[in-house]
């Protein structure tokens, strides 16, 4: 049987109308699914409830909201961590954590190597982007792409959308995107552990000596982002 080609105007529409589609669903659970889901984890006691009586699906549940927090960019990840380290402890509670993320990072790059810019867009505005340039055109694109996921306090959820649009090879990306994040989500993991024990002590020592790292790698990043814009100025004085 043969089947009509479609003509290049209906593509367009097509594409037009499915990524409008995807933007509506993104927009729909964050509200109904992210927001509820974030508040829940952030209820320790209630969480590790839920946990104890759901068993092994309690724990496939979790990385499931794992991967649709890094998916939609817009839900915040730190509560997750930490009510992971609190419902299943530090080290179960990573491994999990690190499941999700790094299944959530490869969703997304593969996403962003088959759509392009307009769904990285659906999340950051162009400005925000154009400002990482300097990043893509990088010969030290995988050092810097380490170095981004292992510092705290830079914008990881930027960096997993972006990687996708720079000429990084998938297997670089994966490995980075898993390993070098692991500090940071020990760091909540912990935290919410100690939480859990009663350690409060511990869990403020935890949480404050990740903050103040984390502002230190924002600076870090802001320095880093200016530094780059003004040799961008320079090259295109006009």
């Amino acid at each position: 049987m043969h089947h009509p080609r479609l003509t290049e105007k209906q593509k367009k529409l097509l594409a037009g109308i499915a990524f409008a589609v995807f933007v509506l669903f993104t927009v729909l659970v964050t509200l109904f699914i992210g927001r509820p889901m974030v508040a829940f984890v952030s209820e320790p006691e209630k969480f590790r409830a839920w946990v104890d009586r759901s068993g092994i699906w309690g724990r496939a549940a979790y990385v499931g909201m794992t991967v649709l927090q890094v998916v939609v960019a817009l839900i915040p990840g730190e509560p997750l961590e930490i009510g992971a380290g609190y419902a299943f402890g530090a080290l179960e509670g990573t491994l999990l954590a690190v499941s999700g993320i790094t299944l959530g990072s490869i969703l997304v790059f593969g996403l962003v190597r088959r759509f392009g810019l307009p769904l990285v867009e659906v999340f950051f505005p162009t400005e925000r982007l154009r400002a990482l340039k300097w990043l893509q055109d990088s010969r030290r694109l995988r050092l810097l792409t380490f170095l981004v996921f292992f510092i705290p306090g830079t914008p990881k959820d930027l960096l997993t959308w972006f990687a996708g649009l720079t000429p990084i090879r998938f297997a670089d990306y994966f490995w980075i995107a898993t390993l070098a994040r692991i500090p940071s989500i020990v760091s909540s993991t912990a935290g919410g552990s100690a939480l859990n024990g009663q350690e409060y002590t511990a869990a403020a020592v935890i949480f404050g000596v990740t903050a103040v790292l984390s502002a230190g790698g924002l600076l870090l990043w802001q320095t880093m982002e200016k530094r780059h814009a003004e040799k961008q100025k320079h090259k295109d004085p006009q």
